[in-house]
């Protein structure tokens, strides 16, 4: 089967077409000919997700599924959230955001987090969600040259190191967004897709 990844991070396509079965293709925004920024106006992971799949129905008449993803800090009242990849305004800018948290973390003692993930899979004019969390705690500075975004500043439970010094063999099995893969993927098993 063939389905549209609605994403132009190249990170993320390449996580998941780690993640998912064989028996599914996964396209890239790119090899459709989507070069549009797919507009994510939502305040809510499941209301960005879902607006990226259904702008690609409308347009372009794939299957597809797309997903939003974001870093809940508990002191921060889980901020940046749906904001992530903007924390630190537009464009999207890694490093600044890195710098931005690390200075609204400074001198709290409470480091919770948690990364979450929503998928949504738009098939046969049907919606469906899939949800991924991962809790862990932020550091106090970058730790490790592996993964994007805050992959530096987050460390899994269960774990001593980040997701930057875990490196993606690790990361792409315990991550919010692997966990969410995994929703993805039993569900079309089941349904034999």
């Amino acid at each position: 089967m063939k389905l549209v990844f609605a994403t132009n991070n190249t990170h993320k396509l390449e996580e998941v077409r780690a993640m998912l079965l064989d028996t599914i293709e996964i396209v890239s925004l790119k090899e459709i000919g989507c070069y549009e920024e797919i507009p994510e106006t939502a305040n809510t992971m499941e209301g960005n997700a879902l607006l990226k799949v259904q702008y690609i129905q409308k347009h372009y008449e794939y299957a597809c599924f797309a997903d939003d993803s974001g870093l809940e800090v508990e002191a921060l009242n889980h901020a940046p959230g749906v904001y992530s990849a903007r924390y630190s305004g537009i464009p999207h800018d890694s490093e600044a955001n890195i710098n931005k948290l690390l200075q609204e973390m400074e001198g709290k003692t409470n480091r919770k987090g948690r990364f979450r993930s929503v998928i949504a899979l738009l098939l046969d004019g049907k919606e469906y969600l899939f949800e991924g969390i991962v809790k862990g705690t932020i550091t106090t500075e970058k730790r490790g040259k592996n993964g994007f975004d805050y992959d530096p500043l987050f460390i899994p439970e269960g774990y001593e190191q980040t997701f930057a010094e875990l490196g993606d063999e690790v990361k792409n099995k315990i991550s919010h967004r692997a966990r969410a893969v995994k929703q993805l993927t039993a569900f079309l098993s089941a349904n034999n897709i």
